[in-house]
């Protein structure tokens, strides 16, 4: 068997081209809306993403801005940039961008963004919401993978997925979505005692761990769904999964590439939120649109 590669550039181009239609929209009734990133720093990779995600927010006329601050700046003064932008009408989506230096908290940061222009996803009213099953700002990576999923036509209600890491970006959040998409779900983290065991079990299978090639082809059921999350750099400078490629695609029966998988859909995903978020602002729309069921 060799597994379906699914083509997470090709499916976020055709996601991003119908934001684009949702922003001429509201071009149209005079409304432009605008993403503001926050960037604490000089951390070279950091930078790349930030460069990516204005990129390619301007090219669908989403107006983006990025805020540089230095390495010095406080804690105080990080959340006073915040305020800054939340009471900005001008500004429908804020992202700070992670890591920060080590000496700011990111928790309290990104508590200080308002949940309504909080298109990460990550403060706790919309986490919480995700919990109780209410409309909320998902995500991006999380929602991109089930994106994905619905695209390629991958059964969820019913099956059985196995979610490989526990961080608050993308394992918790990709776990409930995955329940409220109705299937059992399995989350393994660093504490568990037999992984290969629990990801034999996995019709899909999502790695998100941070650890390179963990996931190889003996541990992944015959024509089950994978898809790796993780970007990892080796020494050589190559860019690699949390998932042994060329193992596990014989094994599966569809798998995402890295890169070229779900990096192109996280960021796909945060201009649909800062696109619905300007919607809202402006009347044209309801949170209840962000529904994934």
């Amino acid at each position: 068997m060799t597994a379906r590669i699914i083509d997470g550039k090709a499916i976020a181009a055709e996601f991003r081209q119908e934001q684009a239609i949702r922003v001429a929209r509201l071009r149209d009734a005079g409304i432009v809306p605008g993403l503001d990133v926050v960037i604490v720093g000089d951390n070279a990779a950091s930078r790349v993403y930030v460069r990516n995600k204005a990129l390619a927010s301007e090219a669908i006329g989403i107006r983006s801005r990025i805020h540089e601050l230095p390495e010095s700046t406080t804690q105080a003064q990080l959340i006073a940039a915040v305020n800054r932008l939340n009471i900005d009408p001008s500004v429908h989506g804020i992202l700070v961008q992670l890591p920060l230096p080590g000496h700011l908290d990111s928790h309290d940061v990104i508590l200080a963004i308002a949940p309504e222009k909080d298109v990460d996803g990550f403060h706790h009213d919309n986490i919480g919401a995700l919990v109780v099953g209410d409309p909320a700002f998902y995500p991006c990576t999380p929602w991109g993978v089930m994106k994905l999923l619905e695209h390629e036509d991958v059964p969820v209600e019913g099956r059985h997925a196995v979610v490989v890491g526990r961080s608050n970006i993308v394992g918790k959040p990709m776990a409930l979505l995955l329940i409220r998409a109705g299937a059992t779900v399995t989350v393994c983290h660093s504490k568990t005692t037999d992984l290969g065991a629990m990801t034999r079990q996995a019709d899909i299978l999502v790695a998100a761990a941070g650890r390179a090639k963990l996931i190889r082809g003996d541990m992944v059921k015959p024509g089950a769904t994978v898809i790796d999350v993780g970007v990892n750099r080796l020494p050589d400078g190559k860019l690699v999964g949390d998932v042994d490629f060329e193992s596990v695609s014989q094994v599966a029966a569809r798998i995402t590439p890295v890169p070229g998988g779900v990096g192109p859909m996280t960021i796909a995903m945060l201009l649909a939120n800062t696109v619905h978020s300007a919607e809202r602002a402006a009347g044209l729309g309801s949170r209840a649109e962000t529904r994934i069921a």
